[in-house]
């Protein structure tokens, strides 16, 4: 590949990059100093802006991972592979992103850093389990059966991601139900939104960027000459070892 065309593939991650925190910057500053305070928990719910989009977006990357786990075992194309590996790394950034905002905005509002409510819990079952993805997948050196495996594997991970969705209304749970503009007052829906493109941009560039290096990650490990094979040990005439 040559490096004008190299340099091409980085400029829409660059830009995306750039404009998600263009984003973030406005609608950060929307939800910190314009937008008032919350009737019932002041100025806490401010965080909202930050833990809320990024617990959509956290999961929209999970379902980008999932149809690139479907592309990679359909195609056996190492793009896809890369593509996967990428969406699960910068997904996973984003869970744990929203598990330490969240007992941040629970200290105050539930009394508790952690509890192990419906929400949270399977919230941090979908980390571990896209963290075993990755740890599956450093496992294995052969490129194309890792890749077999690792696409399994995020499928499987992915099981969980409509449970986490769906938790606060199949069971009793602390936390409150899925943001709508229906719940959500009108004065928060610009900051939210904003805020919601600003990580999708962020994430999506991210992404773009470290799939590249993954594909090429891939590309010198398919060059890589083979190890050539062990010798035999060194033999002497007349010795035998052990003797004095």
């Amino acid at each position: 590949m040559s490096s004008d065309v190299a340099q091409d593939r980085m400029v829409l991650p660059i830009g995306l990059l750039i404009v998600g925190f263009g984003l973030l910057l406005v609608a950060h500053y929307q939800g910190l100093f314009v937008v008032p305070a919350e009737a019932a928990m002041g100025d806490v719910y401010r965080i909202l802006y930050v833990h809320v989009p990024c617990a959509w977006v956290a999961l929209v990357l999970y379902l980008l991972a999932f149809f690139a786990a479907i592309g990679s075992l359909w195609t056996g194309r190492s793009r896809w592979d890369a593509r996967v590996e990428a969406s699960v790394e910068v997904g996973l950034l984003l869970n744990a992103l929203v598990l330490i905002q969240g007992s941040i905005w629970a200290k105050p509002t539930w009394g508790v850093w952690w509890t192990w409510d419906p929400r949270l819990t399977t919230t941090a079952v979908m980390l571990v389990s896209f963290m075993g993805v990755l740890v599956l997948r450093s496992m294995i050196h052969t490129p194309a059966r890792r890749a077999v495996v690792t696409a399994i594997a995020t499928i499987v991970a992915f099981v969980d991601v409509p449970i986490v969705y769906m938790s606060v209304k199949w069971w009793n749970s602390l936390h409150q139900m899925q943001s709508t503009p229906e719940t959500v007052d009108s004065v928060m829906h610009l900051p939210l939104r904003m805020g919601a493109f600003g990580v999708l941009f962020l994430s999506l560039g991210m992404i773009g960027l470290r799939r590249r290096v993954a594909e090429q990650g891939l590309v010198h490990e398919k060059d890589a000459p083979d190890l050539p094979s062990p010798q035999s040990p060194l033999e002497l005439d007349g010795y035998q070892g052990g003797e004095e």
